[in-house]
């Protein structure tokens, strides 16, 4: 069986996998780095960093590959590994920094529609930009869809400063946009 092609049943490559077959391990990899390399990139800025976290990744997904119970998305499960390793990598380089503040926040709109109208690359440097406690908790909740009481118990901080965090976040994504247009604007 050819495990390198793109129609190759995935229960099929898992199993192979789990018996340690290196194509069934390389076609998965193959099949889901450029992905999972995306996720690491979207938690860390440096290039190199987020490579060596999706390595990192890899290997659990393969030393843990047995404990995938074949319900739900495949690619989901090795996603919230890829996180998990962003946000251990973050937290081993003390990038992350929380300031507890007991605002009242509403989740409101979470995405300006101005955001929508930018490309991939535009949206990742703007959130480069935000500290890195603001963007965890800003992808967490956003692109991984996790809860305030989720994103508290993995990042060991408290719920309202997770609100906090999102909220902090969104404002200072609003000005980044106001910037990005007015300069558009004036070079116009």
């Amino acid at each position: 069986m050819d495990t390198n092609l793109p129609g190759t049943d995935i229960r099929l490559l898992i199993k192979d996998a789990i018996k340690q077959h290196s194509a069934a391990q390389e076609a998965i990899y193959n099949r889901f780095a450029s992905k999972m390399l995306s996720v690491c990139r979207y938690y860390i800025a440096d290039i190199q960093y987020a490579e060596d976290v999706m390595i990192s990744g890899f290997c659990k997904v393969f030393a843990n590959l047995s404990s995938f119970k074949f319900e739900g998305s495949f690619e989901g499960w090795i996603r919230k590994i890829m996180t998990r390793e962003a946000i251990s990598f973050l937290r081993s380089h003390k990038a992350m920094m929380y300031i507890e503040d007991n605002m009242q926040v509403e989740d409101k709109e979470i995405i300006p529609d101005e955001l929508y109208e930018l490309d991939i690359e535009a949206i990742q440097l703007l959130i480069d930009k935000m500290p890195e406690g603001y963007k965890t908790v800003f992808l967490l909740y956003v692109l991984e869809d996790y809860s305030h009481k989720e994103i508290a118990a993995m990042l060991g901080i408290s719920e309202s400063t997770s609100k906090t965090q999102l909220f902090k976040a969104k404002k200072l994504l609003q000005k980044n946009l106001e910037k990005l247009n007015l300069q558009e604007n004036v070079s116009r």
